[in-house]
């Protein structure tokens, strides 16, 4: 996930995002493409956290930024950036999980917190043998990881991988939610609490590699956003 840090006038995140924004309003694509590399393993961490489904996770980040592209208009830069997109990929990964449980009746899914109350939250896994390799032994406890924060409750999950995974702050958090920070800081321990209890001292070994994001998968959403846009475009003229 590879971003020129050459391209004229956008050389820091946290200065350039309005510049980039600017940019793409005016059909810069190169522009938008550089907001979705810097943003893509965020938007499909959090999209995942819900869906716990590679490809729907995938599908809802691409959704999500032509949703953005679409609303450039509204981003005033009173939130990062990061936060504004990542609540648009919530919105869609929930709406995906509306659409996954119409066939058992009408349930009620305002937001991530009530999404625990839905979804199995079986946390029955067991960890694997250990492997005398360690290379190996790396990879297995990675993927035991990935198995338990999948097993987490929704609410806690995505909590999680925002503030760990991610590194977002407890506002941040809580504005990407729409919970109170104080309940952020609860589910958050009590996540850590839940995984450090199966993974013991292993967790702290591979929070890095969690979820990692191929490049392959950066690549194949920014062209396919990009296309769409050309298609969006091609209807305005």
């Amino acid at each position: 996930m590879v971003v020129n840090p050459t391209y004229e006038g956008v050389a820091s995140p946290e200065s350039s995002d309005l510049i980039l924004i600017q940019r793409s309003m005016r059909g810069d694509d190169k522009a938008f493409e550089i907001i979705m590399r810097r943003n893509n393993r965020a938007l499909y961490r959090a999209a995942r956290s819900i869906l716990q489904d590679d490809a729907e996770a995938e599908d809802a980040v691409q959704e999500a930024y032509l949703r953005a592209y679409q609303a450039l208009d509204k981003f005033h830069g009173e939130s990062k950036l990061t936060t504004w997109l990542t609540r648009i990929v919530i919105n869609e990964a929930l709406q995906k999980m509306r659409k996954r449980k119409q066939e058992m009746g009408t349930i009620s899914l305002e937001n991530v917190v009530n999404l625990e109350m839905h979804l199995d939250t079986a946390n029955e896994g067991k960890a694997s043998p250990e492997d005398p390799e360690t290379a190996a032994m790396r990879a297995q406890t990675r993927k035991l990881l990935e198995h338990k924060i999948d097993q987490l409750p929704s609410a806690f999950r995505t909590v999680f991988i925002l503030r760990a995974l991610e590194e977002m702050s407890v506002e941040e958090t809580a504005s990407c939610i729409g919970i109170t920070e104080a309940t952020v800081r609860t589910r958050f321990f009590r996540a850590k609490s839940l995984l450090r209890e199966s993974l013991a001292k292993e967790i702290d070994v591979v929070f890095e590699d969690a979820f990692a994001f191929a490049g392959e998968r950066c690549d194949r959403i920014v062209s396919t956003v990009l296309e769409r846009i050309k298609c969006l475009h091609a209807r305005r003229t």
